[in-house]
């Protein structure tokens, strides 16, 4: 049995708590002994990228604490799992939690590839009925080098037809802050995301950050257009 702490990102906790369900399920279903420490909060990303080092080493460092032991973590992002393995060790150079923290990073995976490289599976049994489109997103392909993973536990869902999209690799446009700063710039990238989907005539776009997904969700309801976002975690739980 491998034991898995949880860790769930600020917009899984916030906005998508279904998500953070449908992941313990799945882990659950594949005999996963899971624990949740409440006390848990930020990986300290948001600060990071903002350039207040400082605030977001105080939350990293809480992190550390809210995690310490054994086993695996694993949560549903690629960006927060990206940040914890790349960038906790810039952060804790040169300090007493240097060490820590690269145990702690070795031990941090993103759901899909914790399932694919760790648990070795593929078919969860899920079903789905429709066609689906795959958006990288740029925290899990490029902080992590996951990009296989998810297609192949797509590849596997009942009723599911997965097209690759031409702008499968490129940003969605939303960056956190990047969003707010740079408004008409992320929208442009959004219009672009969508509707290279659109084009292959998907129902469902599907990635494994709901960050990247709430962006394009709110650009698709504003313009009435025909697609659903799904994290990969809600899709593997479906129809079962």
């Amino acid at each position: 049995m491998h034991n898995v702490q949880l860790f769930i990102p600020c917009f899984v906790d916030q906005l998508y708590p279904q998500t953070g369900i449908n992941m313990v399920k799945v882990l659950e279903k594949l005999g996963c002994n899971v624990t949740y420490n409440a006390n848990q909060t930020c990986c300290g990303q948001p600060a990071f990228n903002a350039g207040f080092w400082d605030d977001a080493k105080g939350v990293a460092r809480k992190f550390l604490t809210d995690f310490e032991g054994e086993g695996y973590i694993v949560g549903p992002s690629g960006s927060c799992t990206g940040f914890v393995r790349n960038y906790y060790d810039k952060m804790f150079e040169n300090s007493a939690e240097h060490n820590h923290s690269g145990k702690v990073g070795k031990r941090m995976y993103e759901f899909t590839e914790f399932l694919i490289d760790v648990l070795k599976v593929e078919d969860l049994g899920a079903t789905l009925q429709g066609k689906a489109t795959y958006h990288d997103a740029c925290g899990a392909l490029r902080e992590c080098g996951i990009k296989q993973a998810p297609r192949k536990l797509l590849d596997k869902v009942k009723g599911l037809e997965l097209t690759e999209m031409k702008e499968c690799e490129t940003c969605c446009g939303f960056g956190g802050t990047f969003a707010v700063k740079f408004e008409p710039i992320s929208v442009g990238m959004a219009q672009t995301k969508v509707q290279s989907a659109l084009d292959t005539g998907a129902q469902y776009m599907i990635s494994t950050d709901v960050s990247c997904l709430m962006h394009l969700q709110g650009y698709i309801d504003k313009n009435n257009l025909p697609m659903q976002t799904m994290h990969i975690a809600d899709v593997l739980a479906s129809g079962w």
